[in-house]
């Protein structure tokens, strides 16, 4: 049944994606585009999106349990580090020069543009380089190089 609901949720989530424009990168790049042919409908889809998950997690919070597990699954680490803005840095750059973050990408794929077409792989070896960076140890706690 956990299975079920992941599907719809991804469906859900891939739907309003295709339905905002947001699978499309020059959206994207037109938003960041102050100077030339900007797009504001991107900070509507966010602002949406950032109310919707006020709410949600309002609603959420009054429960004792998650619907699909025991206990709710709550990140510890409230540390602002350097893995953690190398890793956000990283993300604004790729997002800022491809127009894609991973969701729309994979949504823009079965569209086979070339741009997608280049971005996934790229994304994908990135996923596989960082954990091998993690595994092998390659920064310490504090985020510094060893």
């Amino acid at each position: 049944m956990r299975i079920l609901w992941g599907f719809l949720s991804g469906l859900v989530f891939g739907l309003g994606l295709v339905i905002s424009g947001m699978a499309d990168p020059a959206k994207v790049l037109n938003f960041l585009d102050l100077a030339g042919s900007w797009d504001p409908s991107l900070a509507f889809v966010m602002g949406g999106a950032t109310l919707t998950a006020f709410i949600g997690y309002r609603l959420v919070w009054r429960r004792q349990t998650p619907a699909l597990d025991q206990t709710f699954d709550i990140p510890t680490n409230r540390s602002i580090d350097r893995p953690l803005l190398t890793g956000a840095a990283l993300f604004g750059i790729g997002w800022g020069i491809g127009g894609f973050c991973p969701g729309p990408a994979w949504t823009a794929l079965p569209l086979l543009a070339p741009g997608t077409l280049i971005f996934l792989p790229a994304l994908i070896v990135g996923l596989w380089v960082g954990a091998k960076v993690k595994a092998l140890g390659l920064l310490d706690a504090k985020g510094a190089a060893s």
